[in-house]
């Protein structure tokens, strides 16, 4: 994308402009995906998985192939891993909007399913990035290949598992939404009235995300932190905003295993998003001779993915105010990420 040339100034108004687009139409995406499930009769947590989660990331989808042509390995894996961690940051900042710990609403087992199916992909990721990529097939990484066949197969069970219901929780907190409400004008559009705004915030999100990205990719040349530590920080968040404003606009409104899905299906996304990378990228297999930021993303995104898994299953969690505790840890393995990221910069 081609940009007028700017001072480092310049590149931070704009950036901040452009987050504010991606913000509203973020927000404005959550509601619309609320709308439709209740039309349609659509499971909330499949609708975060399929549609929200596919939307959010289109500026993942844009970047991390631009970047891959640019045969940029570090820049497509930093931007990719590290956004894992970071999006689940945000599930954790949109307990400050729910009633209590957000892990507690699920009333099935499928957000659990769903961070079982992320822990192993990214076990999957560590693996092969530690092994080097051994198996190359037309210079694509068998490991890759094996990441993008799980993938499939996650969808595919998290699918078939939605209608499931051998899981059955007690104790559940009260899951009518918040006083705050969405559009009124929603309950009375047409169905294609819907969907029009729909592919129209998706392609706002797309536009202005992408510029987020250019921006950000300026911000770290003018400010000479380098591309590794942005990638991980700053070009992360940018592409990561969508699923900010989606789930916190979702948890507003009660739509809170809307949000859930929509956060796991997002990082579920990010991993698979290597194997069209490693086709594009043609000076081997993108997963082998892997920096140490890559490795510690894929670590970070383990824990965080874990911490969230065990508060899906424990249900009687202690709380730190608003917070369930899990979301607190959550919050403070992030931070340290960032920590970990600036020192192996």
């Amino acid at each position: 994308m081609q940009v007028p040339a700017t001072t480092l100034v310049q590149s931070l108004v704009v950036f901040a402009v452009c987050a504010a687009c991606v913000w509203v139409a973020g927000a404005r995406l959550a509601y619309l995906a609320d709308a439709l499930a209740d039309r349609f009769k659509l499971a909330k947590s499949l609708v975060g998985l399929l549609l929200l989660s596919i939307a959010t990331s289109l500026p993942e989808v844009a970047t991390t192939l631009t970047a891959a042509l640019q045969q940029a390995r570090d820049l497509v894996l930093n931007n990719l891993f590290g956004g894992i961690a970071l999006q689940t940051a945000i599930l954790a900042m949109s307990d400050f909007w729910a009633r209590g710990p957000i892990t507690n609403y699920p009333r099935k087992a499928n957000h659990a399913l769903e961070a079982t199916l992320l822990v192993l992909l990214l076990s999957i990721a560590i693996i092969v990035t530690n092994l080097g990529q051994t198996f190359v097939i037309a210079g694509v990484g068998v490991g890759s290949v094996a990441i993008a066949v799980f993938y499939g197969g996650a969808i595919w069970l998290l699918r078939r598992y939605d209608d499931s219901s051998d899981w059955v929780p007690v104790d559940l907190p009260d899951p009518d939404p918040l006083a705050f409400p969405a559009p009124t004008g929603l309950k009375t559009a047409g169905n294609a009235a819907l969907i029009w705004q729909a592919g129209a915030a998706c392609l706002a999100i797309l536009v202005f995300g992408l510029l987020l990205v250019v921006f950000a990719d300026r911000i770290a040349d003018q400010s000479g932190l380098g591309t590794g530590f942005i990638g991980v920080t700053l070009l992360a968040g940018a592409t990561s905003l969508p699923e900010l404003t989606t789930s916190i606009a979702a948890v507003r409104i009660g739509a809170y295993t809307m949000a859930i899905s929509n956060i796991f299906g997002s990082n579920l996304i990010m991993l698979v998003l290597v194997f069209p990378a490693d086709i594009l990228f043609r000076a081997g297999p993108i997963l082998q001779d892997t920096s140490r930021t890559v490795s510690l993303a894929l670590g970070f995104g383990l824990v965080v993915t874990a911490i969230y898994l065990i508060g899906l299953i424990v249900r009687r969690k202690p709380r730190v105010g608003d917070f369930g505790m899990d979301s607190v840890l959550v919050l403070v393995t992030f931070l340290g990420s960032l920590a970990a990221y600036y020192f192996a910069r």
